[in-house]
């Protein structure tokens, strides 16, 4: 059974998703947050699996709400929803440790398999969303945050990567999924899954968005 804490400041959201979830005969809603305070201090709490986190929310906001669970060291891991136009605060949620992104309009069913993917480690956000998101706001990167941008010095977290896991980290940061992977590069999917561990292993990447996001910070995308 998967745990789910929904944290929006809309009551009508809140409920709709509750509905939602626990039609579902795996999933469970164990709280339910209207502002980024409540939703870290019932994490504390329930300890769910999934923190389903609206950004916008009054006071403490589901960026800050995120960063704080991260920060926590617990297993609880987020699931950042916002609106369609893939604002700024979006990819400020992915770079405090979310361990998804998906937009307000998603079908059912992929916010569903959204929840399963993040509650059993992996990373949700579709490709092209990937790409959209990270093309928007890769700009609005803090040169502090680009160490090989202005010295031509290569990026600490990438030294001790394989030519091969280089390749993979930069394709992966293209938006190809581990089957694309797989087929441009002529490998076996099993082989991308342990290099892609390995690049998650070495490079401190808590999951495969924080790669992506590591491929556009240290320009091996752009």
């Amino acid at each position: 059974m998967t745990t789910v804490l929904v944290a929006d400041d809309q009551p009508l959201q809140r409920f709709g998703f509750r509905m939602l979830l626990e039609s579902q005969d795996d999933m469970t809603v164990v709280g339910e947050a209207a502002n980024g305070t409540e939703a870290t201090r019932m994490t504390a709490e329930l300890h769910p699996d999934v923190v389903l986190m609206d950004v916008r929310m009054p006071g403490l906001d589901g960026i800050e709400a995120t960063r704080r669970i991260v920060a926590s060291g617990g297993r609880t891991r987020v699931l950042i929803l916002t609106t369609f136009d893939l604002d700024e605060y979006a990819y400020s949620g992915l770079r405090a440790g979310a361990s998804g992104f998906l937009v307000k309009d998603a079908q059912p069913e992929e916010l569903l398999s959204g929840i399963r993917a993040v509650a059993t480690g992996d990373a949700v956000v579709a490709p092209s969303l990937t790409r959209r998101l990270l093309d928007a706001y890769v700009h609005h990167l803090p040169a502090a945050t680009q160490p090989g941008a202005s010295s031509g010095a290569p990026d600490p977290r990438l030294s001790t990567l394989t030519d091969r896991e280089t390749e993979i980290v930069r394709v992966m940061g293209q938006g190809w999924t581990n089957t694309e992977i797989a087929e441009r590069l002529h490998l076996a999917e099993s082989t991308v899954k342990t290099h892609v561990g390995r690049i998650l292993a070495k490079t401190g990447s808590r999951d495969r968005v924080q790669a992506v996001i590591l491929a556009y910070e240290t320009k091996l995308v752009g």
